[in-house]
């Protein structure tokens, strides 16, 4: 009797039961980081996409909240995470500038890998009532008398609420103080309270408080205008020709992850984005909806990086 005969059908028995018990991706719950503090748009927006993605996709999708290092603590973990498709990262433009940061443990391009954009935003500036400034142009004015003097808040150091305005500063050719919160709850909290005086952040997070007459919209920092706030006029229109600022939010996967995972997370992800009430629950935040899916996100990040690159050094940041 051959040996090597027993041992091959042993072999084969065990990889026809291995095929057979093997489960399809996704096999059990996925968990979501989103590297900014509850209530952003960011957050609003993984929350938004993590319920439909749980209808679509058929496994419970968990988002986790874990802010720090200007978003760049949540990413780490994701990329140093298992690459296996069970943890992702919900992130927003803040993840395509890996220059603001003089310390990461990860490559941005190398470690992560794009799954879906879930959308794209803008935000306002705004301001508190009692800065005599009702336009960008006076606002650029009144900087200009008193340099140095005028303060703002964003939501962290290296924040894409800080790249937004230090663009529109040095754009301007004006100088303000930079007074980081950690998060974007508390910067406009921050304006809200005179504590600063001017913050850009989501149109639908002041919209409310514009209302109320606590806040004044200023102008909006994408080349069109907000459907929220369609009397706003784009920063390019009042006065800062060519400024454009518009954020986006992308699902990321470790850069390991298996391909298969990935095709399986933008398909489904694609799924969820092409549902009316989650276009309805976006919109109403003031978020375009993306298409969804790898390849639309890989190339707007591949675009990205090098844009704030670019950004960063004219503004003259030194890394965080």
């Amino acid at each position: 009797m051959n040996p090597i005969a027993p041992v091959a059908t042993l072999a084969a028995a065990l990889a026809l039961c291995g095929t057979a018990g093997a489960q399809p991706f996704p096999a059990k719950p996925i968990r979501i980081l989103v590297g900014f503090t509850p209530g952003g748009a960011t957050d609003l927006a993984a929350r938004f996409h993590a319920q439909k993605l749980s209808e679509t996709i058929g496994q419970q999708v968990i988002v986790e909240n874990r802010p720090g290092n200007g978003s760049m603590l949540a990413a780490e973990a994701v990329a140093r995470s298992a690459p296996d498709g069970y943890t992702l990262l919900v992130a927003n433009v803040t993840i395509a500038m890996p220059s603001m940061f003089k310390k990461l443990s990860f490559d941005v391009r190398k470690d992560l890998a794009p799954v879906s954009l879930v959308g794209f935003g803008q935000v306002a500036l705004l301001a508190h009532p009692s800065l005599p400034a009702r336009s960008v142009k006076e606002v650029v004015a009144l900087a200009k008398r008193k340099p140095g003097t005028l303060n703002y808040g964003s939501s962290g150091t290296g924040a894409f609420t800080h790249l937004a305005m230090a663009l529109f500063e040095s754009m301007a050719k004006i100088e303000m103080v930079h007074v980081p919160y950690k998060g974007s709850s508390q910067a406009n909290i921050g304006v809200t309270t005179g504590e600063v005086d001017l913050v850009f952040a989501s149109p639908a997070s002041a919209i409310g408080l514009v209302k109320q007459g606590r806040l004044r919209f200023i102008a909006v920092s994408g080349t069109t205008r907000s459907t929220l706030t369609p009397d706003t006029p784009t920063m390019a229109e009042a006065g800062i020709t060519g400024y454009d600022a518009t954020s986006w939010y992308g699902m990321l996967a470790p850069g390991a992850s298996p391909r298969p995972a990935l095709s399986k997370l933008g398909e489904e992800s694609a799924k969820a984005l092409a549902a009316a009430d989650m276009k309805e629950r976006l919109l109403n935040q003031a978020i375009d909806p993306a298409k969804g899916g790898i390849e639309e996100f890989a190339a707007v990040l591949a675009a990205e990086i090098p844009k704030w690159e670019k950004v960063i050094a004219a503004a003259r940041i030194p890394p965080q």
